[in-house]
């Protein structure tokens, strides 16, 4: 399998502007621009940290209700969201690591497996493999209602 990905920039690191495009058409000349990557002036398009975060909050989480069905656990709901910490040192920006917030729905499981299936994904889905900064995790197990 091959995914593919394309991006288009025009003009000045700063002034100029960009567009991405996914072979899914999912993203099809999505803005991208200096503003929307480093400010915080609410401009709307997306940044090539965001799309990673994105992508490792989409691969945990499958590879997480993988995990689970294959222990023959049936989600209700997962729920991840990825932090990427993007910072500026030594003249440049670096990604220092990558924290999961894990949060999952999941009946007949007790914590201890839900923690032990999180890590084990967070371990092994494709994007954290990718990667070559620290991932950090914390995976909170919703409580069953009573019935």
């Amino acid at each position: 399998m091959k995914r593919k990905a394309s991006a288009v920039w025009n003009g000045s690191l700063k002034e100029g502007k960009g567009n991405l495009t996914t072979q899914s058409g999912a993203l099809k000349q999505q803005m991208y621009s200096f503003n929307t990557r480093f400010g915080e002036d609410g401009t709307v398009g997306t940044n090539p940290e965001e799309l990673i975060a994105a992508a490792h909050a989409g691969c945990f989480t499958m590879a997480t209700g993988a995990t689970l069905n294959g222990e023959g656990y049936i989600p209700e709901e997962l729920s991840t969201e990825a932090t990427l910490d993007l910072v500026f040192e030594n003249g440049g920006y670096t990604i220092k690591g990558i924290h999961l917030e894990l949060t999952g729905n999941v009946p007949g499981i007790d914590n201890a497996k839900f923690q032990e299936i999180a890590q084990n994904a967070k371990a092994n889905c494709p994007v954290s493999k990718a990667l070559s900064v620290p991932i950090t995790l914390t995976a909170s197990l919703v409580a069953e209602k009573a019935v």
